[in-house]
This record gives C-alpha cells, structure tokens and sequence, in this order.
C-alpha cells in the first residue's frame, strides 16, 4: 500500500524530469542520448516504491513510446532498457499493454520491419517475452498483435532473433491456451521456414515453438508439420533430434485429437529408439513408457482380459532384455496395418539415411507385434527380400534383425509355408536377387528355437537339398546365403540335426562344387566338421562313412545324363577326395560309376574331369583307393574298363587332351605299385602295345608319361615279361630318344637302363644277338650327341648294358671310339668293362 510519502514522490520526479522530457525533442542526439539517461538515472535506477515506480510509468509511457521511433540507435538502445526496466519492476505491467503493444506491432510486425538494429530488434523480442512472462493471461485481447509480430519475428534474418522469438511463442501459447489456438495456424508457415536453418540452435528452437504451436492448436495442421520433423530425426546435431524426441513425445501424450494421429507420430518416436546417442534413446525410452501406460490406464476396460491373463514372454527374452509394456505393444498393433505400408514405401527410398532409419523402425516395430506379425507375414517378406539386397551395410544388418525376430515370433509352419516357395523358385520374389530368400531364411532360422523348429527339420532339409536350391545358382552370394542357412540349422538344433544330416551334407558339397572362391571352400569344409561335431563324429572321415552309399546312389541316379557342364562329375570329386580312406570301402559302387563315365562315348571333357580326379587319388592310393587293401582286387576292371579303352587313339584335341589323362592315371597305377606284379604280367601284351603307341603322340607330355609308363611297367615286372614283349619295347624307346624334347630323350633312356636290368634268365642273348648288336650301335651313336645330357645318360645306359653281353659291347665300342670326336665317353665305357 502506498504511504503519503509515496504519493509525493512521484508527482516530484516527473516535476524534476521536466527538463529532461522536453530535451528528448531536442535536434542534437547526444542532448536527447543524455536526457533518457537522466530518466533511466531518477526512476528504474532509484530505490522508489513500485506504486511510485508503476506512476512514473504511466506518465512516461507515451512519451518513452516516441522515443522507440528516434533516429539514432543509442536513444532507441536507452529507451528499450528504460522500458524494460520498468515493465520488470512496477506491480501491474498490464497497464501498459494498451499502449506498448500497439507501438511493438507497429516496430516489428509490419510487412517490413522499422527497427534497423539487430542487437535493438533482439532487446524488442525480449521485452516482448518479459511482457508474456509478467502479464500472462492478460494479454489474451492483444492476440492479433502478438501473432503479427511473431510471424515476422520467427523470420528475422538475425538468428538470435529467431531463437528469442520461438521461446517467446512457446511461453504466449501456454499463458493463453484458450485463445492462441485461434491464431495458432498463422505461425506454422514462419516455423517451418525456420526449421531447417542452418544454426543448430535456430533448428532446435523452432522445433519446440512448432511442438507448442501445434499441441496448442486446433489440431488441423498436424500433417502440414509431421513431414518437416520427420526430416529433423536425420538431423547431424543430436540436439535438434532430442527436441523432435520431445515434442512428438509431448504430442503422444497431449495432443487432444493425439487417437487419430498414433500411425503418423508413433514411427517419429520410435525412430528415436535407435538413435546413435545413448541420451536421445533413453529419453525416447521414457517417453514411449509414459505413452504405453497412459494408453494402457485410459483402455482398462478393452485390455481387461489380456490384463488379467498375461500371456508369458517369448523366448526371446529368456536370456535377458526388457520386453516392452502391454500399452506399448497394443499400441503397435492396433496401427501396424497403417504403418507397414509405409516402412514399405519408405525402406526403398533413393536417400540412404532414410532407408536406414526405416529399416531400425521396422526391427522395432516387429520387436512391438510379437505374434501379430503373422497376418503381416507375406508383405513383411516382400519388404525384407528387397532390403536384404541393400547396397547399404546398415540397411542389410537391421533387416537381417527383424528376420531373426520372425523366427522368434512366428511358428515355423506359418514361415515356412511363405518362405519355402519362394527359396526353390526363386523368380517368384521380385527382388532380382536369386540369395534375397536364401539370406532372410537364414536369419529367421537364426531367431527360431531347436524346440519349434524340430518337427520341421525334415521339410527344411529337403528343401535346401534340392537340386534347384543347392545347385540354383554359381553366384558367391548364393553360395554363401545357403552356408548360412546350414550353419543356422546346425547352430539353432545342434544334435537333432541328425535326421537331416545327408541332406545337409549334400548341400555342402554342392556348394563345394560350385564355389569359385577358396574361401568358400573353406566355409563349407568348416561347416562339414561342424556337422560331424552335431552328431558326436570324430570328423568328417566319419560323417562321409556313415553317408557314401546314399551319396554314390544320388550322383549314380543321373550319372547316365552327366557332361562336361554338369555338377555331378565336381560333386564326385568332392566326395572322394575329401572321404579320404572311406573311399576304399565303397570301391564296388565307385569303380562302376567311373566306368560308366569314362567311356569312350562320353563326353570327351567330362572323361579328363574324372581321370584328373582318378590320378590324384591313385597317387596317394594307400590313404585312398586301396585303404583297405583291396584295390589290386579290381586291377582288370581298372585297366581293361577304364584306362585302355581311352588310351586308343582317335582324332581331335579332347581326344588327345583324355589320352594323356588316361596315361597319368596309367602311371600312378604303375608307380603306385597297388597291383601285385603277376597281375600286370597278365594285361602286359595290351598294356604294352597302348603305350607304344602312346609313344608317338604329338603332346610332349603324352609322350613323356608314356616313357614313364613303360619305365614303370619295365620296373615292376622285372625279369618276368618275355623276350617277345621286350624286344617290340626297346625300338619304340630307341626311337624316343631322337624325340623334340630333352625331357623324353632322357626319360626314354631311362627307360632303356631299366630294360637292360629286366633282362633275366630266359633272355638269350645268343640268339637275340642281332637285337643286342642293332641296340649297342644305336645308342653308341648318341656318346657323341652334343647335349651332354644325353651323352652322360647313354654312358650310364650302356655301363648297366655290359653286365648283359659286355664282350660283344666291347667290340662295338672300339667299333665306332676311333670314328667320334670325343673319344673321352668310349675310354670310360671301355675302362668300366674291363672292371667287370
């Protein structure tokens, strides 16, 4: 209450302002600069009562008014803070609102704003919301007036301005909520003007004025504002995307009409669950918790019955995580027919961030349906097979995560009844990625568990085991979406996988046959370990024993229809070669099936695929073919059926390429020793006449396998084959060791040393005199070859030749020693016979 004193003071400080007021009109701005700080001095910087303090005022006020027009900056400076001051210290501020907000619209809210400074225009907008601040509700009639000057505000090119007047809108709408809804729609065109400024804090405060301006609406124009604050969540400052976390948090949990709007802004808060800044998750967290149980309070009577007979977590959350609230999920549920379309839409777009966010809302949204995701199951599909093809890392990760969470929420017959078809055939997706199917079923086998899965172990085996999946493709990626789905079975059912071990394996070595990539090579030979581990093998020797008869019948079934192209002939490699010492215990169905593809009618590349196979195994026989010991037992079938026959010569590369195939197979048999030597004896006359006439192949390795061949069969039969035979074999050699190539020359040599050494008993050199005698001229000749290779090589043939007829070699040597011209390599054969 104002005492008398108070009453006097005023009327006496107007009085002593006197002077001052009228220098205010006066020409010169410094006059007029000191004169308002004469003002400022005697009223708001004295100690006066506020009664005296609200007198002053509404005695200066017009006349302070006039001076917010004045010319120079610093009278305008010092006038704004006198009427600051004033507006912050007298009891009833309200009283000036019919003068100051007239003269504020004028200054700022005209199509262009009067007040030139920045700084002054910034001092305006802060008095304006000192003014919201201390008046409140009082300023409910000057509705009009604060609209027009926000709306040019909010636009300011100063962006303090800006941020000051969003604040500035924030406080307006919560003073007068009763009225601001009426003008609320006339700030939404400035707002988003100014949201995507480029200031971060210019953003952040024009999304909290959009927040209020919307809440405090008539809720008309939210859609007019959703797709502005959708583009803020990919916003680089985390504060921009906290403020859109809050304000579509406020609106989820205030928004009168919020029901009609949850499809639209519960993707925005949703998104926020899986922003990269552990604050704006936490916050979206709280937010999203406060939404499902408000929900939740305001439905008891709908939730009663799921209230009261909660059904048990999935089995996703027995190792840990918070599985959402009831409100929470309801709420997802009751709009995922609205929201799908969208993620839809959305997780295609040509922008990776957006692609991004909406495959994390859609992890979340999936984390939220739990079963309901069933009866969405065929669109969800489509909308996986196409991200999983993303050229986006991120993207390919979060899809792969919603996969897993079908597995964990969808039953294994529904998935598999939509997913199934679509991996056998897999033109049936429109993704044009024949691994899109592959890889999602990989991931929901992931999320499944061993107790759901097992009673449709079978149907998944099968599937992954027919030819048009496990054989569908020779892309990497294929290759790899099928180890996957493998690895997913054997991780998730482990030991069950027992009933699907063939199949399984099947698909390994299709794989293996497939794959181009050393790599996946290897992938797939971990993976077998790893289902000999499943079923308690020792490893993969044992797995392959417990399958090879079902996997010969497999290949055995279309082997009639093999050619160069066909995978078969790759698969049989892969199971021979890796059975290892299992593959002698199946010799009475693999010869056969060898048999059959080697024949000279069959495809010329696909017989050098099996006889490169063949020669591999033959040369570590003992770890192989004849692990058991009884290979030798089959020597007929394998020289007779499947090396002679190809040995014969027919016209053509193919022909010849096969031949010197069918001649390193011959070798390894020979050098291999797996046949005992009377056996060899028995096929020596066919045996020999092949590869004589191997011997005058046109490949130089043809050739040199043949000399090889022959040095072997010489070596292996020593002293047992007859003088018939090794009198037809030495010219052939002989003739070989004229040949183009060094390498045959010596290897024939070679040859003819072992020939010397096989000569036994039965030998007669009388009456094979004149073979002997043609024989020593020959090869006395080459003591005098210019390679000195050779030379040295004959010395050494003709040193194990005189232990056969060294007198009659001694005649020949001092024959032709006077005729060469070196005479050095006579002197040492001759030397080397006088020894004997």
């Amino acid at each position: 209450m104002a005492t008398a004193s108070d009453d006097r003071a005023a009327p006496d400080v107007l009085k002593s302002l006197a002077r001052h007021l009228n220098c205010l009109n006066d020409d010169n701005k410094s006059a007029r600069k000191r004169a308002l700080e004469a003002v400022k001095r005697d009223t708001i910087e004295q100690r006066l009562s506020s009664g005296a303090l609200q007198e002053l005022f509404a005695g200066l006020l017009k006349t302070l008014l006039k001076c917010l027009s004045d010319p120079a900056e610093t009278c305008r400076d010092s006038t704004i803070q006198i009427i600051t001051g004033f507006i912050r210290s007298v009891p009833k501020p309200e009283d000036s609102l019919p003068y100051l907000m007239p003269a504020l619209a004028q200054r700022l809210g005209g199509k262009e704003i009067l007040e030139p400074a920045e700084e002054l225009r910034l001092a305006l907008v802060e008095m304006l919301s000192l003014l919201v601040e201390v008046c409140g509700r009082q300023l409910a009639p000057y509705l009009d007036d604060m609209i027009k000057i926000l709306q040019r505000t909010i636009t300011d090119p100063f962006p303090e301005v800006k941020k000051e007047s969003c604040k500035c809108t924030i406080s307006f709408a919560q003073c007068v909520p009763d009225h601001f809804h009426l003008q609320a729609e006339s700030l939404l065109k400035p707002l988003l003007q100014t949201i995507s400024h480029q200031h971060s804090q210019v953003r952040v405060c024009a999304t909290q004025a959009t927040g209020a301006a919307i809440r405090y609406s008539a809720g008309k124009n939210v859609d007019d504002v959703l797709s502005h604050l959708a583009q803020r969540l990919f916003d680089d400052s985390p504060r921009v995307r906290k403020a859109v976390t809050v304000v579509v948090g406020d609106w989820l949990l205030h928004l009168p009409d919020r029901y009609s709007y949850f499809h639209k802004l519960i993707p925005l808060l949703l998104s926020s669950l899986s922003d990269e800044i552990p604050e704006i998750r936490s916050l979206a967290e709280d937010l999203w918790k406060q939404i499902g149980s408000q929900w939740e309070k305001e439905n008891e009577d709908d939730l009663k019955d799921k209230m009261d007979f909660l059904l048990p977590a999935p089995a996703l959350y027995t190792s840990g995580g918070e599985r959402p609230g009831l409100g929470c999920r309801e709420l997802v549920v009751r709009n995922l027919s609205k929201l799908l379309p969208a993620v839809g839409r959305d997780i295609g777009d040509w922008l990776v961030q957006t692609r991004v966010k909406t495959a994390q809302l859609l992890r979340v949204l999936l984390l939220h349906a739990e079963d309901h995701c069933t009866q969405h199951l065929q669109s969800l599909l489509t909308v996986l097979y196409h991200t999983c093809v993303d050229p986006e890392p991120d993207v390919r990760t979060q899809c792969l995560e919603s996969a897993k969470l079908l597995g964990a929420f969808v039953s294994p017959e529904v998935f598999l009844k939509f997913l199934l078809p679509h991996v056998e055939d897999s033109n049936s997706c429109s993704s044009g990625a024949p691994w899109a199917p592959l890889m999602v079923l990989g991931a929901v086998l992931r999320g499944s568990s061993r107790e759901v899965l097992q009673p449709h172990l079978l149907k998944i085996g099968n599937m992954l085991a027919h030819p048009d999946v496990c054989q569908g493709s020779q892309q990497a990626l294929y290759l790899d979406q099928l180890l996957v789905c493998v690895d997913a079975v054997l991780c998730v059912c482990q030991v069950d996988c027992d009933v699907i071990s063939l199949q399984l394996l099947k698909v390994l070595v299709s794989v293996q046959s497939l794959a181009s990539q050393q790599q996946q090579h290897n992938k797939a030979e971990e993976s077998v370990r790893s289902l000999s581990e499943a079923q308690g093998l020792s490893g993969a020797c044992e797995l392959y024993r417990q399958h090879m008869a079902d996997l010969l019948q497999w290949l055995s079934d279309s082997h009639h229809t093999w050619t160069s192209y066909s995978i078969q002939k790759t698969q049989l490699e892969i199971i021979a070669m890796q059975s290892g010492p299992v593959v002698g215990e199946f010799l009475p169905t693999l010869l056969p099936l060898l048999k059959s593809c080697v024949e000279p009618s069959r495809d010329p590349e696909m017989r050098l695929h099996i006889f490169t196979m063949l020669s591999k195994l033959l040369l570590d026989a003992s770890n192989t073919l004849d692990s058991q010991g009884g290979f030798g037992e089959y020597m007929e079938m394998v020289l007779q059926d499947l090396l002679l026959p190809n040995l014969v010569w027919r016209s053509g590369r193919s022909a010849a390429a096969v031949r010197t195939a069918a001649l390193s197979c011959l070798l390894a048999v020979l050098h291999g020793a797996a046949f005992p030597a009377e056996r060899i004896v028995s096929v020596e006359e066919t045996l020999s006449t092949q590869l004589i006439s191997a011997l005058e192949e046109d490949s130089k390795l043809a050739r040199l396998l043949a000399c090889r061949s022959l040095h072997s069969l010489l070596k292996l039969t020593t002293q047992q084959l007859s003088t018939d035979s090794l009198n037809k074999i030495y010219p052939e050699l002989l003739k070989r060791v004229d040949d183009s190539s060094e390498d045959v020359r010596l290897e024939a040599l070679k040859s003819l040393s072992t020939w010397f050494s096989s000569l036994g008993k039965n030998y007669d050199t009388h009456s094979c005199r004149p073979h002997l005698e043609f024989l020593f001229q020959q090869l006395l000749l080459y003591m005098d070859d210019p390679d000195t290779k050779v030379q040295d090589s004959v010395l050494e043939v003709l040193k194990v030749a005189s232990a056969v007829d060294g007198g009659l070699l001694q005649q020949q040597t001092e024959a032709v020693r006077e005729k060469q011209r070196s005479s050095e390599n006579c002197d040492k054969l001759l030397q080397h016979i006088h020894s004997l």
